[in-house]
Protein backbone atom coordinates (compact mmCIF):
# COMPACT_ATOMS: atom_id res chain seq x y z
CA UNK A 1 0.00 0.00 0.00
CA UNK A 2 1.69 3.19 -1.20
CA UNK A 3 0.23 5.42 1.49
CA UNK A 4 1.60 3.21 4.28
CA UNK A 5 5.07 3.23 2.68
CA UNK A 6 4.96 7.02 2.37
CA UNK A 7 4.04 7.44 6.04
CA UNK A 8 6.59 4.83 7.16
CA UNK A 9 9.33 6.78 5.35
CA UNK A 10 8.29 9.82 7.42
CA UNK A 11 8.45 7.85 10.67
CA UNK A 12 4.74 7.08 11.01
CA UNK A 13 3.07 3.70 11.38
CA UNK A 14 -0.12 3.15 9.46
CA UNK A 15 -3.00 0.95 10.63
CA UNK A 16 -6.20 0.20 8.81
CA UNK A 17 -9.10 -1.01 10.91
CA UNK A 18 -12.25 -2.39 9.34
CA UNK A 19 -15.09 -2.00 11.83
CA UNK A 20 -18.38 -3.89 12.08
CA UNK A 21 -21.13 -3.54 14.63
CA UNK A 22 -23.48 -0.94 13.21
CA UNK A 23 -25.44 1.33 15.48
CA UNK A 24 -25.46 -1.43 18.12
CA UNK A 25 -21.70 -1.15 18.53
CA UNK A 26 -22.09 1.49 21.21
CA UNK A 27 -23.84 -1.07 23.41
CA UNK A 28 -22.14 -4.29 22.30
CA UNK A 29 -18.69 -3.19 21.19
CA UNK A 30 -17.28 -3.27 17.67
CA UNK A 31 -15.69 -6.15 15.80
CA UNK A 32 -12.44 -4.83 14.37
CA UNK A 33 -10.23 -6.25 11.63
CA UNK A 34 -6.76 -4.70 11.79
CA UNK A 35 -4.01 -4.40 9.20
CA UNK A 36 -0.55 -2.89 9.69
CA UNK A 37 2.81 -3.38 11.36
CA UNK A 38 2.75 -5.52 14.52
CA UNK A 39 4.49 -2.83 16.60
CA UNK A 40 1.78 -0.30 15.67
CA UNK A 41 -0.94 -2.82 16.54
CA UNK A 42 0.66 -3.36 19.96
CA UNK A 43 0.68 0.40 20.55
CA UNK A 44 -3.02 0.56 19.64
CA UNK A 45 -3.95 -2.56 21.65
CA UNK A 46 -5.45 -0.63 24.63
CA UNK A 47 -7.80 1.26 22.30
CA UNK A 48 -8.76 -1.89 20.40
CA UNK A 49 -9.36 -3.80 23.65
CA UNK A 50 -11.58 -0.98 24.93
CA UNK A 51 -13.73 -0.69 21.81
CA UNK A 52 -14.12 -4.40 20.98
CA UNK A 53 -16.00 -7.07 22.91
CA UNK A 54 -13.80 -9.90 24.27
CA UNK A 55 -11.95 -11.55 21.36
CA UNK A 56 -13.62 -9.01 19.07
CA UNK A 57 -10.56 -7.82 17.16
CA UNK A 58 -7.64 -9.43 15.37
CA UNK A 59 -4.54 -8.42 13.45
CA UNK A 60 -4.59 -9.91 9.94
CA UNK A 61 -1.27 -8.78 8.49
CA UNK A 62 0.20 -5.87 6.60
CA UNK A 63 -1.58 -2.58 5.91
CA UNK A 64 -4.70 -3.13 3.85
CA UNK A 65 -5.48 -6.56 5.32
CA UNK A 66 -7.96 -5.16 7.86
CA UNK A 67 -10.11 -3.44 5.28
CA UNK A 68 -9.79 -6.40 2.91
CA UNK A 69 -11.27 -8.70 5.58
CA UNK A 70 -14.01 -6.11 6.28
CA UNK A 71 -14.81 -5.89 2.55
CA UNK A 72 -15.25 -9.67 2.29
CA UNK A 73 -17.31 -9.57 5.51
CA UNK A 74 -19.72 -7.13 3.89
CA UNK A 75 -19.92 -9.21 0.71
CA UNK A 76 -20.94 -12.21 2.83
CA UNK A 77 -23.44 -9.99 4.66
CA UNK A 78 -25.03 -9.11 1.28
CA UNK A 79 -25.49 -12.82 0.53
CA UNK A 80 -26.94 -13.60 3.96
CA UNK A 81 -29.40 -10.71 3.74
CA UNK A 82 -30.48 -11.83 0.26
CA UNK A 83 -31.01 -15.42 1.45
CA UNK A 84 -33.15 -14.26 4.39
CA UNK A 85 -35.09 -11.92 2.09
CA UNK A 86 -35.82 -14.65 -0.46
CA UNK A 87 -36.76 -17.18 2.22
CA UNK A 88 -39.15 -14.83 4.00
CA UNK A 89 -40.65 -13.79 0.65
CA UNK A 90 -41.42 -17.44 -0.12
CA UNK A 91 -43.09 -17.87 3.28
CA UNK A 92 -45.01 -14.60 2.81
CA UNK A 93 -46.21 -15.68 -0.66
CA UNK A 94 -47.42 -19.12 0.50
CA UNK A 95 -51.04 -20.10 1.05
CA UNK A 96 -50.33 -20.34 4.77
CA UNK A 97 -50.97 -17.33 6.97
CA UNK A 98 -47.66 -17.42 8.76
CA UNK A 99 -46.60 -15.03 11.52
CA UNK A 100 -43.24 -13.84 10.18
CA UNK A 101 -42.00 -12.65 13.57
CA UNK A 102 -42.81 -16.08 15.01
CA UNK A 103 -40.79 -17.79 12.27
CA UNK A 104 -37.78 -15.62 13.09
CA UNK A 105 -38.31 -16.22 16.83
CA UNK A 106 -38.39 -20.01 16.44
CA UNK A 107 -35.40 -20.06 14.09
CA UNK A 108 -33.41 -18.14 16.71
CA UNK A 109 -33.80 -21.06 19.14
CA UNK A 110 -31.01 -23.42 18.12
CA UNK A 111 -31.64 -23.38 14.36
CA UNK A 112 -28.75 -23.70 11.93
CA UNK A 113 -29.75 -20.33 10.36
CA UNK A 114 -29.84 -18.36 13.63
CA UNK A 115 -27.83 -15.14 13.56
CA UNK A 116 -27.81 -11.52 14.62
CA UNK A 117 -29.32 -10.63 11.22
CA UNK A 118 -32.21 -12.96 12.04
CA UNK A 119 -32.62 -11.22 15.41
CA UNK A 120 -32.86 -7.95 13.49
CA UNK A 121 -35.44 -9.47 11.12
CA UNK A 122 -37.52 -10.54 14.13
CA UNK A 123 -37.29 -6.98 15.45
CA UNK A 124 -38.29 -5.51 12.07
CA UNK A 125 -41.35 -7.79 11.81
CA UNK A 126 -42.31 -6.81 15.35
CA UNK A 127 -41.98 -3.08 14.67
CA UNK A 128 -43.23 -2.92 11.07
CA UNK A 129 -45.63 -5.87 10.86
CA UNK A 130 -45.45 -8.99 8.68
CA UNK A 131 -46.00 -7.10 5.41
CA UNK A 132 -43.32 -4.46 6.13
CA UNK A 133 -45.85 -2.15 4.46
CA UNK A 134 -44.08 1.08 5.38
CA UNK A 135 -40.75 -0.04 3.90
CA UNK A 136 -40.08 0.32 0.18
CA UNK A 137 -38.21 -2.62 -1.35
CA UNK A 138 -35.26 -0.44 -2.42
CA UNK A 139 -31.81 -1.49 -1.21
CA UNK A 140 -28.68 0.64 -1.54
CA UNK A 141 -25.14 -0.65 -1.68
CA UNK A 142 -22.26 1.19 -0.07
CA UNK A 143 -19.52 -0.18 -2.33
CA UNK A 144 -18.08 -3.11 -0.39
CA UNK A 145 -20.18 -5.64 -2.32
CA UNK A 146 -18.92 -4.24 -5.62
CA UNK A 147 -15.31 -4.28 -4.41
CA UNK A 148 -15.69 -7.85 -3.20
CA UNK A 149 -16.94 -8.96 -6.64
CA UNK A 150 -14.10 -7.08 -8.35
CA UNK A 151 -11.59 -8.90 -6.12
CA UNK A 152 -13.30 -12.23 -6.82
CA UNK A 153 -12.93 -11.58 -10.55
CA UNK A 154 -9.29 -10.52 -10.12
CA UNK A 155 -8.51 -13.79 -8.28
CA UNK A 156 -10.73 -16.10 -10.40
CA UNK A 157 -12.91 -16.93 -7.38
CA UNK A 158 -16.49 -17.93 -8.34
CA UNK A 159 -18.39 -15.74 -5.85
CA UNK A 160 -21.79 -16.46 -7.38
CA UNK A 161 -23.96 -15.88 -4.28
CA UNK A 162 -22.20 -12.61 -3.52
CA UNK A 163 -22.56 -11.43 -7.13
CA UNK A 164 -26.24 -12.38 -7.21
CA UNK A 165 -26.94 -10.51 -3.99
CA UNK A 166 -25.27 -7.36 -5.35
CA UNK A 167 -27.23 -7.52 -8.60
CA UNK A 168 -30.46 -8.19 -6.69
CA UNK A 169 -29.92 -4.83 -4.99
CA UNK A 170 -29.80 -3.20 -8.42
CA UNK A 171 -33.09 -4.92 -9.32
CA UNK A 172 -34.66 -3.44 -6.18
CA UNK A 173 -34.09 0.05 -7.57
CA UNK A 174 -36.21 -0.47 -10.67
CA UNK A 175 -39.89 0.36 -10.64
CA UNK A 176 -40.45 -1.65 -13.80
CA UNK A 177 -37.47 -3.59 -15.11
CA UNK A 178 -36.85 -3.21 -18.84
CA UNK A 179 -35.07 -6.57 -18.87
CA UNK A 180 -38.21 -8.21 -17.46
CA UNK A 181 -40.29 -6.44 -20.11
CA UNK A 182 -38.05 -7.97 -22.77
CA UNK A 183 -38.31 -11.41 -21.12
CA UNK A 184 -42.12 -11.12 -20.95
CA UNK A 185 -42.27 -10.03 -24.60
CA UNK A 186 -40.06 -12.95 -25.67
CA UNK A 187 -42.21 -15.46 -23.74
CA UNK A 188 -45.23 -14.00 -25.49
CA UNK A 189 -43.55 -14.24 -28.89
CA UNK A 190 -42.28 -17.81 -28.67
CA UNK A 191 -45.05 -19.38 -26.65
CA UNK A 192 -48.03 -17.08 -26.76
CA UNK A 193 -47.74 -16.55 -23.02
CA UNK A 194 -49.88 -13.72 -21.68
CA UNK A 195 -48.28 -10.40 -20.82
CA UNK A 196 -49.51 -7.91 -18.25
CA UNK A 197 -50.25 -4.49 -19.69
Amino acid sequence: MRRAEKYRAQGFDYLDVGVSGGIWGLDNGYCMMVGGEARAVERARPVLDTLAPPNGWAHFGKSGAGHFIKMVHNGIEYGMMQAYGEGFELIHASEFEIDMKRVASVWLQGSVVRSWLLELAERAFDQEGPDLANIKGWVADSGEGRWTIQEAIAHDVPATVLAHSLFARFTSRQDDSYAMKVAAALRNQFGGHAVKK
